[in-house]
């Protein structure tokens, strides 16, 4: 059973009256038939609960620097109507015990813990974003990665992998923009794509009348998937391995790679989507550091020398990270030139950054 938390925030003029306050809540707290338990946190102020018998449960704390924080917890199956009742005369009685000292009062829509449908996604640069998801409609876990595909009424469905929001339906701006937002000329032309398992960009692509369009994607089960529950976005692209100027490999884009290298194989365009830019340089992100320095450097030998390279980059606030990635490109085999845009993604509730690389 999920569990529903409520915030109501205090932020004062001053520091609050520790004992006049505990003792002016009481009779709000005792009238939900609330158990008070009080905690002396000394120089760090008061702490005390209060337990219902209907399982509900409420922390007040008041800090000595003139902010007071009230969290209550319900189970999701009981009256609401009584929490917000009770959070509604924990508001009043403040104003009456504070008027003159309360700067703002914050109260927050509730937050579902432990649901069903998981509707909290963070974005890229660390803020929590609630999204109107009513259904899981595919959850798996491949060799690869964990495989979501949520349903939300905003944006239709929306394909997470490990956590991340990758692709909705309504995220044609995306796709627009990493295939170099409409100023480029496909037809006739041979196309790489590297990723790109939920099939939108070889859906788009293949409406240009390019010559030939070859997508490396390591994961059967996102392809299954998308095809099956992303069909605004890949259309019928994804129901055959092979068309009539595509082909899907299922495969690690490095070997490919260093296949089509060594053989001279060349494209006008190579799409990378397969990875952001990692958020940090921290140990931790070294692999995908290097993972994206190889996928450059593979990607420019294969890459005709009038040709591009289209590729995400990561969410604008994250200035330091586009930095250390822009820092890459003046370490590959052969000088590169590159332009950079800024696309709002819809289901991202944030601006996307998009990069454009060419060989000098």
């Amino acid at each position: 059973m999920a569990v529903r938390h409520y915030t109501l925030d205090f932020n004062l003029t001053a520091p609050a009256d520790c004992s006049a306050t505990l003792k002016g809540l009481q009779s709000v707290f005792q009238e939900q038939e609330m158990t008070e338990a009080i905690h002396n946190l000394e120089d760090h102020g008061y702490l005390a609960t209060y337990i219902g018998k209907n399982g509900r449960f409420a922390i007040l704390r008041i800090h000595p620097h003139g902010f007071v924080s009230i969290d209550l917890q319900s189970c999701e199956g009981s009256d609401n109507t009584e929490a917000y009742n009770l959070l509604n005369a924990l508001e009043e009685k403040m104003k009456d015990l504070l008027h003159n000292n309360i700067k703002r009062i914050k109260r927050l829509p509730a937050i579902v813990r432990g649901g069903a449908v998981d509707r909290y996604w963070p974005t890229a640069d660390g803020r929590l974003v609630e999204y109107d998801i009513d259904e899981v409609v595919y959850d798996e876990d491949s060799s690869y990665q964990n495989i979501k595909i949520l349903h939300s009424q905003q944006f239709g469905n929306i394909l997470i992998l490990n956590g991340d929001v990758n692709l909705s339906e309504s995220d044609l701006p995306y796709t627009k923009a990493i295939m170099g937002s409409g100023k480029e000329g496909y037809t006739g032309k041979e196309v790489l794509i590297l990723g790109g398992g939920d099939g939108g960009i070889l859906h788009e692509a293949v409406k240009l009348k390019p010559k030939m369009i070859t997508m490396v994607h390591i994961d059967q089960m996102v392809i299954d998937g998308c095809r099956k529950h992303m069909r605004k976005t890949c259309g019928d692209v994804l129901d055959n391995l092979n068309g009539d100027c595509y082909q899907v490999l299922v495969e690690d884009c490095v070997p490919v790679l260093k296949k089509y290298a060594e053989e001279g194989r060349t494209f006008d365009y190579v799409i990378n989507d397969l990875t952001a830019v990692p958020i940090s340089t921290a140990p931790e992100e070294d692999s995908t550091w290097e993972f994206l320095r190889l996928i450059l450097d593979l990607s420019m030998k294969v890459l005709r020398p009038s040709g591009k390279y289209f590729t995400q980059g990561n969410c604008v606030n994250l200035t330091e990270a586009l930095d250390n990635y822009e820092e890459q490109l003046g370490r590959l085999y052969c000088p590169v030139e590159f332009s950079k845009e800024v696309v709002c993604v819809p289901s991202y509730m944030e601006l996307w950054m998009f990069y454009t690389i060419w060989k000098k």
